[in-house]
């Protein structure tokens, strides 16, 4: 028996509320995006789609297989939400130079204590390679 599948991603591309609707099985795929002005309830969204799903615009079907199960655990679900629905961090223009800086110094540091894990390890390699020659040599 073939199952389908259904996803529904609501999201805010500036300046509208957009949800795109996913279904597919049997092997197709097919979505549809709707264009809310405000942001939608959830309420909103449900009874949106209850009322018009029948006459929702999909794309023509394209031939897909349907997404591999992922289960996901409810605490990393919830992270993940939390993650999308969290504002950037905007800032003042000070507080994003002194964030570049921070950036900059982090890269600079990084670098500066690759070189020098590097040169260590060569001169260790350096003295390993020494000290079996003069074993080999005998002495």
């Amino acid at each position: 028996m073939e199952t389908g599948y259904a996803r529904l991603t609501v999201r805010f591309e500036a300046p509208f509320w957009t949800c795109l609707y996913e279904r597919g099985g049997g092997g197709t795929y097919e979505a549809c995006r709707i264009v809310f002005g405000a942001e939608p309830g959830e309420q909103e969204v449900y009874a949106f789609l209850l009322e018009r799903w029948r006459h929702l615009p999909f794309s023509p079907s394209l031939p897909g297989e349907s997404p591999p199960e992922r289960r996901v655990s409810p605490k990393r679900a919830l992270r993940e939400a939390r993650r999308e629905t969290r504002p950037a961090a905007m800032g003042t223009r000070a507080q994003q130079a002194l964030a570049l800086q921070r950036e900059a110094g982090k890269a600079a540091r990084a670098r500066r204590s690759r070189e020098q894990r590097e040169t260590e390890e060569a001169r260790k390699f350096a003295l390993r390679r020494e000290k079996r020659k003069e074993k080999h040599k005998g002495r």
